[in-house]
């Protein structure tokens, strides 16, 4: 069986959810220039010497997408894309939450206040204030925050995010407009209750 033969990426995510391992290691080599570029993204926005390589992050997120594909329903490569995604994102946030422990003092050394260096807000606080603003936008209004986390965390185009979600393209792009605009005033901390 292969790509070749025919299959495309939605057959090969059914034929997986159904045991075919053989099938998702299609799908990954289908998909992973692809998830290679989002994760690149990812981390180019991240602080210097992160730990995570891009490699690394679409391994995890792989590694979590076969612990749930039998609870998964398939739908296409952009879904499969999507899910992927928000997978890199969690696997960043948890790193980011994990960094900032350490740094509230798990197994730190004590200096003086004068020898600390001056530093600017970390880029994982910034990271964990986004997930925080997206989590209180799911609260809100559910649609919104996934159109905007399959837009910026997925990459996906609105065409692709109208066929995920099920809606039109136009309510595509007024959701993602309105989410931005939201998430932004919650980062501020300004946001209402309404989105």
């Amino acid at each position: 069986m292969g790509s070749e033969q025919g299959h495309s990426v939605t057959q090969l995510l059914r034929l997986w959810r159904g045991g075919d391992q053989a099938a998702f290691a299609e799908v990954t080599a289908m998909v992973d220039r692809e998830l290679r570029r989002l994760a690149a993204s990812y981390m180019s926005r991240e602080r210097s010497g992160h730990t995570l390589q891009p490699t690394a992050l679409v391994n995890e997120a792989y590694v979590r997408m076969i612990g749930q594909n039998e609870r998964m329903d398939w739908q296409s490569r952009s879904h499969f894309v999507a899910v992927a995604a928000q997978h890199m994102r969690q696997i960043l946030v948890d790193y980011a939450r994990r960094r900032l422990a350490e740094k509230r003092g798990a197994g730190a050394t004590l200096i003086p206040i004068d020898d600390a260096p001056a530093t600017t807000q970390p880029r994982s606080a910034d990271l964990l204030a986004l997930d925080e603003a997206l989590d209180k936008l799911a609260a809100v209004d559910e649609r919104k925050a996934r159109a905007v986390e399959l837009k910026f965390f997925g990459g996906l185009e609105m065409a692709e995010i109208a066929s995920v979600l099920g809606i039109s393209v136009k309510t595509v792009e007024k959701d993602v407009r309105v989410a931005h605009a939201w998430i932004r005033a919650a980062i501020e901390g300004k946001s209402e209750g309404t989105a």
